[in-house]
Parts: C-alpha cells; structure tokens; sequence
C-alpha cells in the first residue's frame, strides 16, 4: 500500500496494506542507488515483523518525510522476492531540499524548520524509530536529525566504500565484480587488437573500486586518487610488457583520480548542497596516451553498470545483517548509531564518526602491496619494484 498526504491534511491510499495498532519503525533509502538496497529493507521488514513491529517505507528518501508525506505500509508478503534485485523499491534521491554534502566537500546544515515538520512527521506516525539507509550525504542528514531529538539509526550504503567506521559497506562488492567482468571483456579484445584499454570507474575521491576490480580483473595498471602517477610510468609499463611479447595493456582509472598537473575532471559542478560530478578522466588518459605512444587507445566508462543489477551473494549477506541488526538498535534505544562491520561481527558506532571524513585507500597497505608484488603499476614508478624487500629464494 501507497499512503500519500498532503500538505492540507487529505489523505491518498493505494494498494491493500494497513497500518495496525503495533509499534512502529520507519525506513528510507536516500542518494545514489546500488544493488542491495532491497535486501536491507527485506531484512528489517522481516525483522520486525516478528519482533511485533509494522514498518513504513517512506518514498523517495527524505523527501517522503514532508509536503507531502509519502510512505507505504510494508509487509513480509509485498517484500517477498526482493532479495535479488537491484535498486530499490521505495526509490531514492541524491537532490532536493535534504541533500547535505560531506566528504571533500564539508557538511551543508539544513533548514531547522524543514527539520521540525520531520520531526512533526515521526510523532504524527508514531514512528519508534527511523532507518536511513545512505552514504555520507544521507549520514550527514540522518545525524542533523538525530542531533535535533529524532530517533534515526543509520544503515551504510555506497559503492564507493568509502564510509569511515565500517570496514564494508553493501554495493561495493557488486560494484568490483562489475568492474572484473568488464576488465575480463577487455582483455579479449585488447589482446586482439593489441591496444591499450583504459577503463573508467567510479569511487568519487577514493580508489577502493579501481584497485580492487583492478586486482580481480588482472589490471596492468591501477590509477587512484591516493597515489600520484605520470604519463611516463605508463609509458615505462607498457614498454616493459612489450619486453615480455605483451602488447597490449588494461589501465583501470578512478573518475577522482587527479591528473599529474593536479586537478580533477568534472563532468559537472555543483550547487549549494551538492557535490561535484567527476568524470571524463578515462578520456583524458587515453587521448594524452595516444598522442604519445604508436599504439591504438581505446577507453570505455562503466558509469552507472555498477550501480545497476542485483547484488552479489557478498552483499545480500552484508546487507540483510545491516537490516536485522538496525531493528535491534532501535529496540534497544540506541539512536545516533550506525551499523557496521568488523569482520566477522556486526557492530555500531556513532554516526558522527562516520561522516567526519573519507575512508581511502592506504598506499600502503596490503592490497595495494599484493599488486605490485604481481607486476601492477600505479603509474608513480618506471618499473617493477618488489614491495616486500626480499631477495628472491632467502628467508
């Protein structure tokens, strides 16, 4: 059921649902879609549902909060089959009255009075607790509402990875599979032709995509915004694989990867409350390549294939165990908090904590150590060079 009301009171009802006299937990899923979105909320309909809870699903992210209010009543059998698909059935938004960037950009405080008719909305409904399923901007709202006495857990959600507090976040695993399978694609084709490919990928102002898909698709070389690279140590690994009767190369490029005279490319900017469109680097790369190199250069951009399609089983898991266990901290009364993980527990932690700032990618940590122990360049070497600092065949 579809329960629209308006700013003068009227009320509009679709579908057959209802709301009974049960506590109540609300949800939403706010900013960009990515596949798991609808495993979280089978999973806290389902749990609620036998711990004695209704759930409303507040449509469109915030936006379903207020003028006019806009929810449907949820239910293990309208949930039922959910688990696999992509998007989101409550659908989401990244624009609007709520939009409050974070990250790169710093935090966008919202209006107090659009606040107060939210909070006006969780009485009025007698919502015990609201789950909001978002990445930082979504964050960065829900703790402006936990700050002004709403009751809000939070859930997070972004391909990108890049949540503070959180080792994982549900959609990236779907989003790097993405990724593999398109470097698996490539890897024919450039093969045949013997071209340099350049891939481009999301991730906004981090790596995790790029070098995981990276390393999953067998990359030659990783560009992320973490480590500054130059055209001429491209160059220098093409040459060397050349040396090995290799002659053709996967470059996979982050869209916040900063080119070596600074600066990021922006597909568009942003408004008051918004952040920065990246993209376009992919281009960028090959064009400046293929002025330099007698080698054909070819780039396609994934854009928005990593956020379509069902999740992976990685996150239908982490997703469903976010769902449960975001029920349970309303339960227990624990407001302000967001879920996470910490392999192999699911915990929480203010939400505050995870907003402050980006999680990036360590230059040098373990994954990015792996791959170029493997050969993989990042573009801030000429050449091989071994990360473990070992002589070969000696303890």
């Amino acid at each position: 059921m579809s329960v629209e009301i308006t700013e003068n009171g009227e009320v509009h009802i679709y579908g057959r649902e209802r709301l009974g006299d049960r506590p109540r937990i609300g949800i939403l899923t706010s900013g960009g879609d990515c596949p798991g979105l609808n495993a979280v909320i089978r999973a806290t309909t389902k749990t609620a549902f036998w711990l004695g809870y209704d759930v409303v699903g507040f449509r469109d992210g915030f936006e379903g909060l207020v003028d006019p209010i806009r929810y449907q009543v949820l239910s293990p059998r309208n949930t039922a089959g959910i688990l696999i698909q992509g998007g989101t059935i409550l659908g989401s938004t990244n624009k609007g009255r709520f939009a409050a960037r974070v990250g790169e950009s710093g935090r966008v405080e919202l209006d107090p009075k659009l606040v107060g008719r939210v909070a006006e909305t969780i009485e009025r409904m007698k919502i015990e607790g609201l789950i909001v399923v978002g990445g930082d901007g979504s964050l960065s709202t829900a703790q402006q509402f936990h700050e002004a006495g709403i009751p809000v857990v939070g859930v997070p959600k972004t391909i990108d990875n890049d949540l503070k507090a959180t080792a994982f976040t549900f959609g990236f695993n779907s989003a790097v599979l993405c990724c593999a399978d398109a470097l698996d694609r490539l890897h024919t084709t450039a093969a045949s032709h013997q071209r340099v490919m350049v891939l481009e990928v999301m991730g906004r102002h981090t790596g995790w995509i790029a070098l995981h898909g990276g390393i999953a698709g067998g990359a030659d070389v990783i560009l992320i915004p973490e480590i500054p690279w130059t055209y001429e140590n491209i160059i220098a690994k093409i040459e060397e694989r050349r040396t090995l009767d290799k002659h053709f190369t996967l470059i996979v490029v982050a869209e916040g990867a900063h080119l070596p005279a600074g600066g990021l490319v922006l597909d568009e900017g942003g408004s008051q409350n918004m952040q920065v469109r990246l993209g376009g680097i992919g281009q960028v790369v090959a064009e400046r390549l293929e002025g330099m190199i007698e080698q054909d250069v070819r780039f396609v951009v994934l854009g928005h294939l990593q956020r379509g399609g069902g999740p992976t089983t990685f996150d239908r898991v982490l997703a469903s165990e976010y769902g449960a266990h975001a029920v349970r901290l309303i339960t227990e009364g624990k407001f302000g908090q967001m879920v996470c993980s910490d392999p192999p527990d699911i915990c929480h932690v203010p939400i505050v904590e995870a907003v402050d700032q980006i999680r990036t990618v360590d230059p040098g940590g373990s994954a990015v150590q792996s791959a170029r122990a493997m050969g993989m360049c990042f573009g801030d070497t000429p050449g091989y060079q071994n990360p473990f600092q070992t002589t070969p065949g000696k303890q």
